[in-house]
């Protein structure tokens, strides 16, 4: 790269470009964060708009490579997991962290879908009702499916060393980290609940916090807050 990469994530969100931009943080690779910049949001719906790019993508987080623009999480993941040794060399340790991407990327949206179940185009305060039940089942339910899975991932992996993937810290353990990092911000109550029942998992998470880069990123202005715009919300009302 003789250019910084863009990414076109929302202003003011951590959201699914976060998970982007803790990969560019771990690699120490320049990157914009375009709509944070004055003018970005026009370049950021540029992005997306098929009559400007040949490859449109459906929504953010996009990022710019060169001349390559790549849409969705995972598929970002995969591309600088592969330029910045933060995925597996061998095909079947890629499609091993790809598959554990997606597998991060549906519980994501099980987040979301806690204070947003009925529709998107509504505000939370439209469907609180609905979002009660359904983060009432996400809470018991999923959150411990979800986690079972996870610390059982790490808890065998071969590679041992606490990582998700093979012997080293890959685009996986970064996810994993926002992904607990998310939970506790969203459900506190429930996550201090669970905790003790995923050592591996918050173990992960811990080393995570303690790498270098990651730790100054967290102190520096670049990381954005939660806050309840994003998809990690916290309303007291949907962690019973």
């Amino acid at each position: 790269m003789t250019t910084p990469y863009q990414l076109y994530y929302w202003d003011g969100l951590q959201g699914r470009g976060e998970f982007v931009r803790l990969a560019l943080e771990e690699a120490a690779a320049p990157y914009v964060d375009v709509a944070r910049q004055k003018k970005g949001m026009p370049e950021l719906l540029a992005s997306l708009d098929g009559d400007k790019v040949d490859h449109p993508s459906f929504a953010p987080p996009v990022l710019r490579a060169g001349e390559l623009l790549i849409g969705q999480t995972a598929n970002i993941l995969m591309y600088l997991g592969a330029k910045h040794g933060l995925a597996p060399r061998a095909e079947a340790g890629r499609l091993w962290a790809n598959q554990l991407q997606l597998t991060i990327a549906d519980i994501v949206n099980e987040v979301h879908d806690t204070h947003h179940p009925i529709s998107t185009n509504l505000y939370y305060e439209d469907q609180k009702k609905e979002a009660k039940a359904r983060a009432r089942d996400f809470r018991e339910q999923r959150i411990p499916k979800f986690l079972d899975y996870f610390e059982g991932v790490v808890a065998r992996n071969p590679g041992r060393g606490g990582y998700a993937v093979g012997s080293r810290l890959t685009y996986v353990d970064l996810s994993l980290f926002q992904l607990v990092e998310g939970l506790r911000y969203a459900f506190p109550k429930t996550m201090a609940r669970l905790e003790p029942s995923y050592p591996s998992l918050v173990a992960l998470r811990d080393k995570v916090a303690l790498r270098p880069n990651i730790a100054a990123y967290a102190r520096s202005k670049r990381r954005i807050p939660f806050n309840e715009d994003g998809i990690f919300r916290c309303y007291p009302e949907l962690d019973k």
